[in-house]
């Protein structure tokens, strides 16, 4: 466990929790209406980019101005090392493919570490009206738009065969090939298999029992920061391959009962690499 305050773990919330929500607005009020109508075309593409940067600037100098000694590593390329020990992990936009078609599940993802681990997370997931936030050593909560605060909590674990497993797939279309027969593979020993497009929020589900388990290869560290620890309060197991941490090798979270099941079926699959 960490040996930050309670209150520096208090304040990183709080500045997360309203850069997240800062950024989610940006991102909703400033999405053209026509945007998915034109999806194929590449100006609507340079919109989402343009949309993803303006919304980590946004982050960024919210960061500089409440906590100016912090280091940032950003999806969109802000890096810097600060001075204070803590360092903030931003995905701007998780589930750009989703926003420029007009799907409700993409985020805005802001974790913040402490020495190396992390303290704080919250994925903001405006077309949900979900806001799911976690500190470390006191739970994770959903606010939503009918309730406050509901603490979250992983389902009980049923069976492989009876697990609702989600994923993701990459954007390379050779990896994005071999996933789908590792996938494949995988659906008749499931209930079935779920591809929502935005890492931070599938890791959520796992923490809010829409989801028993969920894997994916490829992801970055700003795709699950926050999202890790949520579904880690919330109850579930997360790691890579056996024994190893989540990394972009391979990302495996579910419930307790799962988890283990499924890695092991992962491993013998060689999920983990191309």
């Amino acid at each position: 466990m960490s040996d930050a305050s309670e209150a520096l773990r208090s304040e990183l919330l709080a500045v997360a929790l309203e850069a997240a929500r800062r950024a989610g607005e940006l991102l909703r009020d400033g999405r053209p209406d026509d945007l998915g109508v034109a999806a194929t075309k590449t100006s609507s593409v340079d919109v989402v980019t343009e949309m993803d940067i303006a919304a980590e600037k946004l982050i960024t100098a919210h960061l500089a101005e409440h906590r100016p000694d912090d280091g940032v590593l950003g999806e969109e390329g802000a890096a810097t090392e600060g001075s204070s020990g803590v360092r903030w992990i931003v995905d701007p936009l998780d589930g750009t493919v989703n926003y420029l078609y007009g799907l409700p599940s993409w985020a805005v993802s802001v974790a913040a570490e402490y020495r190396g681990e992390t303290l704080v997370g919250v994925v903001e997931a405006p077309l949900r009206r979900e806001t799911y936030r976690a500190v470390l050593g006191r739970g994770a909560y959903c606010d939503g738009p009918s309730e406050t605060g509901r603490k979250l909590a992983v389902r009980p674990s049923p069976p492989l065969e009876r697990a609702l497993i989600g994923t993701g797939f990459g954007y390379l279309a050779e990896r994005r090939a071999r996933q789908a027969r590792i996938a494949g593979r995988l659906i008749p020993g499931f209930r079935d298999i779920r591809r929502g497009g935005s890492a931070a929020i599938d890791l959520c589900d796992v923490a809010g029992g829409r989801l028993d388990g969920y894997y994916e290869r490829g992801l970055n560290p700003w795709d699950f920061a926050a999202g890790d620890l949520i579904a880690r309060e919330a109850g579930a197991l997360t790691g890579g391959r056996p024994g190893q941490p989540l990394s972009g090798e391979l990302t495996v979270a579910a419930s307790p009962g799962v988890f283990g099941p499924l890695q092991e079926l992962l491993e013998e699959l060689g999920a983990w690499h191309d």
